[in-house]
């Protein structure tokens, strides 16, 4: 698979608080869906607040990618008011060892 899902999701109004109330169901979701993803975590600003999330789905199709985010407790919850999900051509990262070309 030359690719990924990139799905990149803003914080509503009341994150910090469903933050904490959701995580360990965030954490524990993670966990079970490991294997298709590249790596996720929280987006912070410059003072170093959370401000949303960024995962990076290992999936075939964006479908699967958008599933995957809306299965998340975190969604389901909504500490997310707003996100993006789209398709990155690898090509190069020690994530795909090395270059594509």
């Amino acid at each position: 698979m030359n690719h990924a899902y990139v799905c990149t999701c803003q914080d509503s109004e009341s994150a910090a608080v469903l933050r904490e109330r959701f995580l360990t169901d965030h954490l524990a979701y993670i966990e079970t869906v490991m294997d298709q993803v590249f790596v996720a975590g929280a987006l912070r600003d410059e003072a170093d607040q959370v401000t949303g999330s960024c995962l990076i789905y290992h999936t075939e199709t964006r479908q699967e990618a958008l599933d995957l985010l809306r299965a998340d407790p975190y969604f389901q919850a909504g500490v997310w008011q707003s996100f993006d999900c789209r398709k990155m051509r690898l090509a190069a990262g020690t994530w795909i060892g090395g270059a594509a070309w």
